[in-house]
């Protein structure tokens, strides 16, 4: 659909399970999700843009749908790093749009953003970054339940050294915060924490926080509350591992 809606150059947006992506004239121009932090925090949380300066634009050019080029104008962002955060946000929001869905995908034409118009990205563009995270991912690490569910440290955690990024992240692991949920405390992009989490679950330091199989509501009508479970394949691979390395 995206590819189709490409060729023949349209605009508005493309409303997914996930996300929504808005095009004007077939190409990508901006994208959200409620899995990634937006723009705006992305920008502020970095120190690129005070948050006076945030408000000060949308006050003024949202109506408009001049955000972006008010920033700039008023000199309250540099041009260049606008548009470095604005591609951060869009690549971080069109990941998670396009991930499979139950549903069909909806698109509203003439539907535009407030943000306006920064530096669109061809929709070829955008397909190609989308399948190199998720390759990457694989990668690192090939469970995915650590990108949705509430996220646990490991019970016997190995004793091994943890970068400092790394270190941010897993000091919000407490057994209720998700992937983004950490993303958004952050204000990091929501797949850089992505990696960093498989990359702790990969190294033994991370879990996702699931049911046990028998858990079931009692006959009082209350959840029974979900006991953490070890994944018995974190140990074997890490033995493997560091068989390989050795020879």
């Amino acid at each position: 659909m995206l590819q189709r809606l490409a060729a023949e150059r349209a605009t508005g947006a493309l409303i997914r399970d996930r996300g929504t992506l808005y095009l004007a004239d077939g190409q990508v121009v901006h994208a959200e999700s409620p899995a990634t932090p937006g723009i705006d925090v992305l920008l502020t949380t970095g120190g690129a843009l005070h948050r006076d300066g945030w408000w000060d634009a949308v006050a003024r050019a949202g109506a408009g749908q001049r955000v972006g080029r008010y920033l700039v104008d008023s000199g309250w962002i540099p041009g260049g790093a606008l548009e470095l955060c604005h591609l951060g946000a869009l690549y971080d929001a069109a990941f998670f749009a396009l991930a499979p869905a139950r549903t069909p995908a909806r698109f509203r034409y003439g539907v535009s953003h407030w943000i306006g118009p920064v530096r669109p990205v061809p929709v070829d563009a955008v397909h190609r970054e989308t399948l190199r995270r998720r390759e990457l991912l694989d990668r690192i690490w090939p469970k995915a339940v650590t990108d949705s569910a509430p996220l646990v440290r490991a019970a016997h955690p190995v004793d091994a050294p943890v970068p400092p990024r790394q270190r941010r992240v897993l000091d919000l692991v407490d057994g209720a915060r998700t992937a983004s949920d950490i993303a958004q405390e952050l204000g990091r992009s929501a797949f850089h924490v992505l990696v960093d989490l498989r990359r702790l679950a990969a190294a033994g330091l991370v879990d996702a926080l699931r049911e046990t199989p028998g858990a079931t509501a009692s006959t009082s009508g209350r959840i029974t509350i979900p006991e953490v479970t070890a994944d018995p394949d974190v140990a074997l691979l890490r033995r493997l591992r560091d068989a390989l390395e050795a020879l």
